[in-house]
């Protein structure tokens, strides 16, 4: 299965040259463009929290956790975790098997590890019709491979965020990957509070940041229902969460917030981004 883009040239340039100036300029922003180290070894030290909307509204905050991953190196599979706008699909949808196609080219999704992880789930599924349309995993794919194509992927989308959901598929993340003995980084994609005025969305998204920089997946997901807070990944989130410490990765370092409002001008409806990362 070739995965083709679906929102090259809308979130983010489809000529490559363009492409690469814009990625280089987002992490200019907040400093330099890191090099990329080496990797070695199967326990890989981070996993990452980033947002994933049109690369002139979140790119720079994306641009800060992609730093961290390059100064680890990259592991062998990122296994990233989205949600699903599209509506498309199952409860959570495996891309298992194939290509995803960008404008730097193709990256190749790990069939094994894939299928593993479906082995062991309860509820995920091998399933392409969630990914077709879905903008979100397809977001990070350029900032990975402006370094390097050397690496595979794993594309999962969740159409239940639930907490059984969540905890289910950290637990089949981490028991594949001890199962085959290779090096992961969970990428979980996820915007925050999203059509807020600029003190409503500082206001509900400290909430979930506060809870993310706690690792208390319990209390993230009280708090996004209870004070019904438009965050659209935090069952990706949670999972990163639980698969964290499930690996002894029990401390978060926010590296970085803003809203939309901060790069428009506009602060009467905003959408929230924050990138982080759990080690």
């Amino acid at each position: 299965m070739l995965r083709k883009p679906a929102v090259a040239g809308a979130f983010y340039p489809d000529n490559p040259n363009e492409l690469r100036k814009l990625i280089e300029s987002c992490f200019l922003e907040s400093g330099e463009v890191p090099n990329l180290n080496t990797f070695e070894g199967s326990d890989y030290p981070i996993h990452v929290m980033v947002p994933h909307a049109g690369y002139q509204y979140s790119g720079a905050i994306a641009a800060k956790g992609y730093c961290k991953i390059v100064q680890n190196g990259f592991p062998e599979v990122f296994i990233i975790l989205s949600p699903n706008h599209t509506g498309f699909g199952s409860e959570i949808s495996v891309f298992n098997e194939g290509e995803w196609i960008t404008p730097f080219g193709n990256v190749e999704v790990d069939s094994e590890f894939a299928d593993e992880i479906i082995s062991i789930s309860d509820i995920a599924s091998a399933d392409f019709h969630a990914h077709l349309r879905e903008h979100s995993i397809e977001v990070q794919l350029p900032f990975l491979q402006y370094f390097s194509n050397d690496f595979k992927i794993i594309p999962i989308t969740m159409g239940s965020q639930t907490f059984s959901a969540s905890s289910d598929l950290a637990k089949s993340i981490f028991e594949a990957g001890n199962n085959l003995g290779k090096s992961y980084c969970v990428i979980a994609s996820t915007d925050l509070s999203h059509f807020n005025n600029q003190e409503k969305a500082n206001k509900v998204d400290g909430f979930v940041l506060d809870d993310i920089s706690e690792m208390n997946e319990f209390k993230l997901f009280e708090e996004v229902i209870q004070f019904n807070i438009t965050m659209c990944g935090y069952g990706p989130v949670m999972t990163a969460i639980s698969l964290s410490k499930m690996s002894g990765k029990k401390d978060c370092e926010i590296l970085g917030y803003r809203t939309s409002g901060d790069v428009t001008g506009d602060y009467s409806s905003v959408v929230g981004y924050a990138s982080g990362i759990f080690k």
